[in-house]
């Protein structure tokens, strides 16, 4: 791997030449068009690619073009985020992180104490706000293998609450001040779609709360931003997502607050990259700006809305996926024929994809379970009987447990797969050994039986849920390697170009812009990465240790790494 000895110079040249065309050189120069493959030389104009070809031609297309030498590094389309939270990511800053390794030392629950003590010691928390947040616990990963409780949170802090996200989101860990300010208490009723967890042989909540039980208490809990903090989230989101390279970046399941924050954004030039919006349903059922001039294909101040999200059912990591079989290992205080459970009834499921069809959005659907999918392939197909030749490309989310025979349902009825194999690194030893076991989880997220099928993938990092790094979305796509070291479904893998277009090209096209984004094509926009090595040629079990350099968006350098990076 080569040291970034080119980036002072990259800087010095692109910087005397904002108005003039821009020729990048001297590097493999990876396309991901089919039609051409390779190239030796790439032009920018004015936002975007005017030629593709070879160094002679491009210099006799545009003989005054500032020339930038690569210096044997490579240059790509811009990874495009088929599913995270940009917004979200910014949480990571108001919060103590309790990832395990190697992104974090929340390793054991005594562990997560003391990051939080210190937390709270070192005034980290933003002034005002009236909660002790940590985010990234992850029970697979803990030496005890089990959430911390209410007790053990006790140990940290009384007086204030203190409320440990897990890292999947789906669940949080309460110390009793936060259960008691968020008004849960031994006669609270779990609520539909969410489990109050409860110490063994009473109804008194053991701390740990699941789904919705968990949303509705952070959101009392959660203190309320102002815009200027919420403006700085955003900006903190972002900038992680163009240190990995990320030229596009998705904003999913978001709140009213945020959908009325991002268009103003887009106004103050806060937004580098693109970003795409998909309200809640429920939240988009309400809102005038699903009908406003953001809602659409167009990108508008780097914004636009462009469908909606609805999540069917929880974490199998967490064990609130809705399965078809019961789980490997039931949670402790479950039958051992607990499968998880659905966010919605069929009914209700039904009914709010109708909506959708309605008014003609495309729905992401989050669906880890294969119940859950069930659902969704059945609420897609009464949508599309109920609209007969209105085919809006919704898109599974997740999809961690899709059968085989479920795949042919997708292609049938036009739903696009965007897979998660980043579980088999973060999670794939849980899986196997307590989740799943070894045949199920041999097959999670099936990309191969995607392809097999005739169709295409996306793959995602979910984002915060791990951090948006585009190289460990690559590594896990091509080797389903776990943390342990084990290959998990070997049949499963694919080659690294096709990897690579999952999160450029085929990405593009899940959001139908592949006209505009997703390869190095004359036409499309200057939405560029520099790597320092070339995926394609690198060892595949080195593809993680590939580092991004430059980030370009409409040929602008947006992210520039320090001259020490490898």
């Amino acid at each position: 791997m080569k040291l970034l000895l080119a980036l002072p110079i990259l800087a010095a040249l692109h910087g005397t030449a904002e108005a003039a065309d821009t020729l990048y050189t001297g590097g493999p120069i990876v396309t991901l068009d089919d039609r051409q493959p390779q190239a030796e030389a790439v032009v920018v104009r004015g936002g975007d690619i005017a030629f593709v070809g070879t160094h002679k031609a491009a210099l006799a297309f545009s003989p005054g073009a500032c020339q930038v030498d690569l210096q044997g590094h490579t240059l790509m389309p811009g990874f495009i985020d088929s599913h995270g939270h940009v917004s979200g990511v910014g949480l990571q800053a108001l919060s103590a992180n309790l990832l395990p390794a190697p992104d974090g030392e929340g390793n054991s629950i005594p562990a997560l104490q003391d990051i939080m003590r210190r937390f709270r010691a070192a005034a980290t928390v933003p002034g005002g706000y009236k909660v002790l947040i940590g985010f990234g616990y992850d029970e697979s990963q803990l030496a005890e293998k089990r959430a911390p409780t209410r007790t053990e949170l006790d140990a940290i802090a009384t007086d204030v609450p203190v409320v440990l996200i897990h890292q999947s989101g789906h669940l949080g860990a309460y110390n009793s001040k936060a259960l008691e300010q968020a008004g849960i208490g031994a006669d609270t009723p779990d609520p539909e779609g969410g489990v109050i967890r409860r110490e063994p042989g009473s109804r008194v909540p053991d701390g740990v709360l699941e789904e919705s039980a968990h949303n509705l208490a952070l959101a009392r809990l959660m203190p309320a931003l102002t815009p200027a903090q919420a403006m700085a989230m955003l900006e903190a989101g972002q900038a992680l997502y163009m240190k990995y390279g990320y030229t596009t970046a998705q904003d999913g399941k978001t709140d009213a607050g945020t959908l009325a924050m991002l268009p103003m954004a887009g106004k103050a030039g806060k937004l580098k990259i693109d970003v795409v919006a998909y309200p809640d349903i429920q939240v988009a059922l309400d809102s005038p700006a699903m009908r406003g001039p953001y809602y659409g294909p167009d990108y508008i101040d780097h914004f636009r809305i462009g469908g909606v999200k609805i999540s069917l059912d929880g974490s199998p990591q967490g064990k609130t996926a809705w399965l078809t079989q019961p789980y490997y290992k039931a949670p402790v205080g479950e039958k051992t024929d607990y499968a998880g459970y659905p966010a919605y009834s069929d009914a209700q499921a039904d009914a709010l994809i109708g909506k959708a069809w309605d008014n003609g959005w495309q729905v992401l659907a989050h669906a880890n379970g294969d119940a859950a999918i069930d659902q969704f392939i059945h609420a897609v197909a009464v949508a599309e009987a109920a609209h007969p030749g209105k085919r809006l490309m919704p898109v599974l989310i997740h999809g961690q447990t899709l059968r085989r025979d479920q795949v042919g349902e997708l292609r049938r009825l036009g739903i696009f797969p965007s897979l998660f194999p980043m579980h088999t690194y973060y999670w794939g030893d849980w899986h196997r050994d307590s989740v799943l076991g070894p045949e199920r989880a041999e097959n999670i997220s099936p990309t191969r039986w995607v392809l097999d099928a005739g169709m295409v993938f996306t793959s995602h990092h979910d984002a915060p849920v791990v951090f948006p790094d585009a190289m460990r979305v690559l590594d896990a796509t091509v080797n389903r390697t776990t943390r342990s070291g084990r290959v998990l479904g070997p049949a499963q893998r694919v080659s690294p170009e096709q990897a690579l277009k999952s999160i450029t090209l085929w990405a593009a096209r899940q959001y139908s812009e592949e006209a505009r984004k997703g390869s190095i094509e004359t036409g499309k926009r200057a939405d560029l990465v520099v790597l320092s090595d070339n995926p394609l040629t690198i060892a595949p079990a080195e593809l993680h240790t590939i580092k991004v350099l430059q980030t370009i968006k409409d040929g602008n350098v947006v992210y520039r790494a320090d001259a020490s990076t490898k």
